[in-house]
């Protein structure tokens, strides 16, 4: 394969990029803009084209262990770690998006928010997000990661952050790794303390948002808060 700077200008990627706009360019001409170089007989192209045949789309691209990454010929460390970077900005661009002046006014624009971080984790993380009387965006803080029991979501631990800035209300968000966002007993179990907390200390917990893959469950609106 002919190395990218071999090839007639108006078809390299960065080139393209530079003429057309980024939203012009395909998946592979994108990831290998951050690949930068190829491998062998591989340009960054080819290389870009064979990581997303193997993973079938960029979501699991991100979702992809380093190991697994390792396992295509041409992904050394340095590779591996520009992808993973590039992955992790486009999340908190997103986050930062949201975060700017955010008010929450249902579960649909909790979702939103959280879905491009949590829905390709493979471990469960629990977040907390803090309002204000408006239901504006204070803070949010990560109350726990791992597999969810009531000892790791302790209402201490859950409330602290919100008490300590006066915040009005409460949204708790967590994932379900297995994409399946349906509540388990033990979901409702630590939404009922925590409601019950909330209760006594005058923070009112508006929903808790299970995101799964593609989909998510409030429990607001299932009539548990």
């Amino acid at each position: 394969m002919d190395k990218i700077k071999e090839m007639p200008q108006f078809e390299r990627p960065r080139e393209r990029l530079l003429t057309l706009g980024a939203d012009k360019l395909s998946d592979a001409q994108l990831l290998a803009i951050i690949l930068r170089t190829g491998c062998g007989t591989k340009n960054a192209l080819s290389l870009a084209m064979e990581i997303i045949n193997r993973f079938g789309s960029l979501r699991s691209i991100d979702a992809a262990t380093h190991k697994e990454l390792r396992e295509i010929t041409g992904l050394g460390d340095a590779k591996i770690a520009q992808l993973k970077a590039a992955f992790e900005i486009g999340k908190r661009l997103v986050a930062e998006k949201a975060c700017s002046g955010a008010v929450f006014q249902g579960s649909q624009s909790v979702y939103e928010y959280f879905a491009p971080r949590l829905k390709t984790l493979s471990q469960e993380k629990f977040y907390c997000l803090i309002l204000d009387v408006k239901n504006r965006l204070i803070k949010e803080y990560e109350v726990s990661s791992g597999t969810l029991n009531e000892s790791l979501i302790h209402p201490r631990e859950a409330f602290k952050e919100a008490i300590r800035v006066a915040g009005a209300a409460v949204i708790f968000v967590h994932n379900h790794p297995s994409g399946d966002p349906e509540p388990s007993p033990k979901d409702l179990a630590i939404t009922e303390r925590l409601k019950q907390t909330g209760e006594i200390i005058g923070i009112k917990v508006l929903d808790h948002v299970i995101v799964g893959d593609g989909r998510y469950v409030s429990l607001a609106n299932r009539g548990h808060l």
